[in-house]
């Protein structure tokens, strides 16, 4: 039935209804002070605009505040916690819940629930709905803003009891604590990868990085790249698997990309890649297109295959390679007249040279990144598969109008 959703929770059997927000929430706009008015700002009164709703949920402060005399002398109001900011112009559908009382300028039509109608986190819940709606009816010439009215105009789909709103929104609520734990933790160890890539390699012109391993002392030697990294030329053979080379991903295989490989048939001119090599993009590798393949396979001909010596962990150059400050070295060395032309061939980067440390140092350093780069993964995985499990929940807990 429409008026059903498909998952609900235990206990909850009746139908939903069709509601008007205004009947559960009062819809309140904001207004601005006179900027001219000194008197009427540097206060201790949160005012937001809507350039300060981004990904975040909860807003406890605000980055410009009023006094409250700026608040008596403009139309915006003070709203009270659990309040769901709504922004109704120039970017319609923007949400997050207040944690702390505060006042918007003109740009919002915020949804203020009546406690015993309307669970915030439950309708903050259905900010894609809200959104639609909104730039669905909004109208303007300059640009499209929604009114007040119309916002409580909105017809929803709602349980008839508050403890099924109740436990859909702590439902939710706990699964976006979980989304914003695994994604801070990913964004925590880039944080810490980026660090440690600035102070375990030597800075420019140096011989010694600042932090390194326990048991290694010795100074770090100046090699040319091609005296430890080899030129693979092999050419396909007829059914090795097809690779690529991402910036973002390093070496992927092309069946899990999601761009097809549109190349001809004829693949008599691709490169071998071996497992450990360190395939690039002679025409991108100053943006960072290079990789350590874990994979057997061939790439098209626009790649540069680099086999390690007995002096070289592959893992340990990708993550070299892919420092600023060497993607500015090889931007440097790139041949060509316009961005779109840069090329570093083989000839040209195994002259580069660069402080590089004994193998044993450099696969300590490569085995650290490594652990680093399995952390970002994991977190990411389980951010990704938390927002699948969001999508699909509500699609399902929510049933559709009509």
């Amino acid at each position: 039935m429409a008026d059903i959703p498909k998952i609900r929770f235990k206990g909850f059997t009746e139908p939903w209804e069709q509601r008007k927000l205004g009947e559960l929430a009062e819809i309140v706009g904001g207004g601005t002070p006179s900027t001219s008015v000194n008197s009427y700002w540097d206060g201790d009164i949160d005012w937001y605009a809507p350039a300060e709703i981004g990904e975040q949920i909860y807003l406890e402060s605000s980055q410009l505040k009023i006094t409250e005399e700026g608040l008596n002398k403009s139309s915006a109001k003070i709203l009270p916690i659990g309040t769901v900011l709504f922004t109704s112009r120039a970017g319609i559908g923007k949400t997050a819940i207040l944690q702390k009382e505060g006042c918007t300028n003109q740009g919002f039509q915020s949804i203020v629930p009546n406690k015993e109608k309307l669970d915030s986190y439950f309708i903050f819940t259905r900010s894609e709905e809200l959104k639609r709606y909104g730039e669905t009816v909004g109208a303007g010439s300059t640009f499209v803003e929604v009114s007040g009215k119309q916002m409580a105009n909105m017809e929803l789909m709602m349980p008839k009891t508050m403890p099924e709103q109740q436990q859909i929104g702590e439902f939710f609520a706990n699964l976006d604590h979980l989304i914003t734990l695994h994604q801070r933790k990913c964004d925590d160890t880039k944080e810490l990868k980026k660090y440690m890539l600035q102070k375990m390699f030597p800075k420019n012109g140096e011989k010694f990085p600042e932090i390194r391993f326990k048991g290694f002392t010795e100074a770090w030697e100046q090699r040319k790249l091609g005296e430890v990294l080899k030129e693979r030329t092999e050419r396909a053979k007829g059914d090795e698997e097809l690779l690529s080379v991402t910036i973002a991903n390093g070496v992927i295989r092309q069946i899990d990309s999601e761009k097809r490989n549109t190349a001809s048939e004829d693949r008599s001119n691709y490169k071998i890649v071996k497992k450990g090599d360190v395939p690039y993009n002679s025409m991108r590798m100053w943006q960072g297109a290079v990789g350590n393949s874990k994979y057997n396979g061939i790439v098209s001909p626009a790649y540069t295959i680099l086999t390690p010596t007995p002096e070289a962990n592959g893992k340990f150059f990708m993550e070299l390679f892919k420092k600023k400050s060497t993607l500015q070295i090889f931007q440097r060395w790139s041949q060509g007249l316009t961005s779109d032309t840069w090329n570093l061939k083989y000839p040209i980067l195994s002259s580069i040279q660069f402080a590089i440390p004994s193998v044993e140092e450099q696969e300590k350093i490569a085995e650290y990144f490594s652990s680093l780069d399995h952390l970002i993964t994991l977190h990411q995985r389980k951010c990704d598969t938390l927002k699948e499990l969001k999508k699909y929940m509500l699609q399902n807990m929510f049933p559709k109008k009509g």
